[in-house]
């Protein structure tokens, strides 16, 4: 089943989430690699594709689990998360309509 991951960034977080960007994204490649990544991405602090200093204000990923216990651990286990810059993790389950 597919599980949407919403995160929420703290409030000044972006050095953070740069220095943790490298284990985060190689977490996500190994999802795409296991065909379980259906879309993965940062929601921008301002209306750009490049938010510069603004940051980000979080991120979504939707993936398959088996399970959402299994979606729950993989999401605890981000690097973002251990690094303090999510104050916030939602997970829950993602039935996709469209396309």
């Amino acid at each position: 089943m597919l599980y949407a991951i919403i995160s929420q960034d703290k409030p000044g977080s972006l050095d953070d989430r740069l220095q943790a960007r490298p284990g985060h994204l190689a977490r996500l490649e190994t999802l795409r690699d296991n065909g379980q990544l259906v879309l993965a991405g940062p929601h921008p602090a301002i209306d750009s594709d490049d938010p510069g200093a603004a940051g980000f204000s979080g991120s979504l990923v939707v993936a398959e689990f088996n399970s959402l216990d299994k979606a729950q651990a993989w999401a605890d286990a981000d690097p973002y998360l251990a690094a303090g810059v999510y104050e916030k993790v939602t997970v829950k389950p993602f039935k996709k309509v469209l396309p």
